[in-house]
Formats: C-alpha cells, structure tokens, sequence
C-alpha cells in the first residue's frame, strides 16, 4: 500500500468513527457544560405558621398590697407561692403608738363630752336668769356660743377616735381578694413608709400567656387569629388564646414588643410563671413555597428553572407568585400558579443556567 491509499484509508476511517449506528454525527445531550445544581421538589401547602415564641404565664390581674400608714413590721405570715383568701392576713405592724393614739383620741372625746354638758348646764341656767331679766342678753348669747363651739368640739373629737380605730385596723395588711403570693418586698422588722409594697399578690383566675415578638414580625401577626399555647414540659397540654393587648413601644435593648394573650379555659398545668410556646397556624390558598433565591425576574416575568423528569436538563418555567408577603419576610416565596407537586425546582445559582442546559443533582436526589 503505497504513501496515498495509507491517507485515503485513514480518512475515511476517522469518518466512520465520527458517526453514530445511523451514520450521523452526535450532538450535545444539552447545550453548555454539565453544572453542578441545588434543587427542592415542590410540595403544596394549605396552611401557614407564625411562630413559634417563648413565653410565660403571668396574671392578668395583679397588685402591690402594702399598709395605710408607716410603721416597723413585726410580723409577714406568708411567702412567695402561698395561696391565700380574701380577708386573710398578710403582715403586721407594731401597734404601740397606733395605740397611744387610739388613747389620746379617747380621752379628748370624753373631754370634749364633759365640756360640752358643762357648755349645756352654763347656758341653761343663763337662759333663767334671762327671764328674770337677771343678765343681759349679750351673757346669753354668750353662753349659746359656747354651748355650740363644745358640740363642735364633740363631733371632732368623735371623727378623730373613729380615724384612730381605723388606723389600729391598718396595722394589719390584709388579701384584697382571692390569689396567691407572686412576690416578697419587704421583711420583718423593716420601717415602712404609707404605701410602700410589702407583697404582690395575683388572682390566678384570669392567666395570659406573655410572649416577646421581634418587631419586624408584629405586622405579619393577624390580630384576630386563635394562638395555641402549648407547656414546654408537657407540649401535649395545649389551650386556646387570643390577643388581648399589644405593647406600643419595642423594648429599647432587643427591639421587641410585649405581646399579652388571654388564655381561654386553661389547664390547672397552665400554673403563674410556666414556660410556654406560642404558635398561630391559619388556613391559606393553597400555593407552594421556596426559598426567594429561587426565583427568576426579568421585568414583569417572574420565573424558575424545573429539572427534567430524568434530572439530566433544566428548562424556565413562568409562575405567579402570591401577592402578601408574609412568607418572603422569612426568605420564602409563595407560588400560587405555574408549579405542580413533585415539580423539582433549582433553588440556588438560577443566573447561571440557560434554557436545556444540562445539570447535575448534588442534593442526592435521583
């Protein structure tokens, strides 16, 4: 075989290799290099949560009891934690000077008391005298005015022995009302002034589960909605609530507002001061959610790349995503319209893929 038929021959050699059993040339499986993607099957979803947050069990109703008047405590019959009833006694004062005041104020009654049969008699025997024309008229008058100043004299001496008795009765710090003891502020043999807190009781009756949210999601919150309360330490005691209050400000440090929900016939489990969850499940229209990475804008289109049934390809695919924004303030999408169940969506690097290009799955799916 000469130099010639070798060249010829290894030609037409090369060209055979080049084709395919039909005797075609191959082409691409896809266009562009094989890229590595992330994906998420899509998977519809009828309800949406808002939440969860820690809270606490807290009374509704709560007060501060302290005593009327000051005084040195010399006796507290209850803690922290202790039930008690209405009329009850909490703590005492000593009562030696409310006591010498209660004395006082008796003596100048029965003083004033003296004085005024004294005033009476006076101005009796002048009016005798009067008929006789014994004295002038002025001595009579004389003798009704200080008839009238010692009654006076009576009736204030009477207000201030009642207000001295009362004031034995302030020694003693009694319940206001059924509850139990939530906190201790003073202790025995401390001087008190008028009013200053000596325990905080609360009526356990009405309890709300006292929740801080994160600013940013109080708007999303729909006021309306029934929260379930769920113990930490016994997640299947639940209960019912709803928003009762709002706090207006955020607290300054973690920018995050007091939210006040008032439990609805809760468990005796649900005790003051019990960690709890809080979470708000609604019903939606039904729609899809993704990761916001995963979509696709240009303009008014919006879009997201669908690998093929295979896994091989990927092709663009319009979609209409749902027009609140609840769900892309957690970093999510909502797609109402555009997807199906099963669907398998990239959800990361969308920018660098072109229409059938073709991928790799790298999240272990087949």
């Amino acid at each position: 075989m000469n130099l010639r038929t070798f060249l010829v021959v290894g030609v037409l050699a090369a060209m055979l290799s080049g084709c395919n059993d039909h005797g075609e040339a191959p082409h691409e499986a896809a266009s562009g290099p094989v890229r590595p993607v992330l994906t998420l099957v899509a998977a519809p979803a009828d309800t949406v949560t808002f939440g969860p947050f820690a809270g606490t069990i807290e009374p509704r109703y709560q007060a501060q009891l302290g005593f009327q008047i000051p005084g040195r405590m010399v006796a507290r019959d209850v803690t922290v934690g202790d039930i008690v009833k209405r009329g009850q006694r909490l703590a005492a004062l000593d009562i030696i000077v409310t006591r010498f005041d209660l004395t006082r104020a008796e003596a100048d009654l029965a003083d004033a008391r003296a004085q005024a049969e004294n005033a009476e008699a006076a101005e009796a025997r002048t009016r005798r005298l009067m008929t006789g024309n014994s004295v002038a008229q002025a001595t009579l008058d004389q003798a009704v005015a200080k008839r009238e100043t010692a009654r006076a004299r009576v009736d204030q001496a009477t207000a201030s022995l009642q207000k001295a008795r009362d004031q034995m009765g302030y020694t003693e710090l009694k319940a206001e009302f059924d509850g139990v003891v939530t906190q201790r502020l003073a202790e025995v043999g401390q001087v008190l002034s008028a009013g200053q807190g000596v325990v905080s009781v609360a009526r356990p009756d009405v309890r709300e589960a006292v929740v801080d949210i994160p600013e940013a999601s109080v708007g999303a919150m729909p006021t309306d909605g029934v929260f379930t309360v769920a113990l930490q330490s016994a997640p299947d005691v639940t209960a019912r609530g709803r928003v009762r209050e709002v706090a207006p400000l955020a607290e300054s440090g973690t920018r995050s507002r007091r939210i006040r929900i008032t439990l609805a016939n809760p468990d005796p489990a649900f005790r003051l001061g019990a960690t709890v969850n809080v979470v708000l499940t609604r019903t939606i229209p039904s729609r899809i959610l993704l990761p916001a990475s995963a979509l696709l804008g240009a303009g008014s289109r919006r879009s997201v790349w669908v690998v093929s049934a295979d896994g091989t390809s990927v092709s663009r695919r319009d979609v209409t995503v749902a027009p609140d924004r609840t769900e892309a303030e957690a970093g999510r999408i909502a797609i109402i319209e555009g997807l199906r169940a099963g669907d398998r969506v990239v959800i990361a690097g969308v920018h660098a893929l072109t229409e059938g290009q073709a991928v790799r799955l790298t999240d272990g799916a087949v």
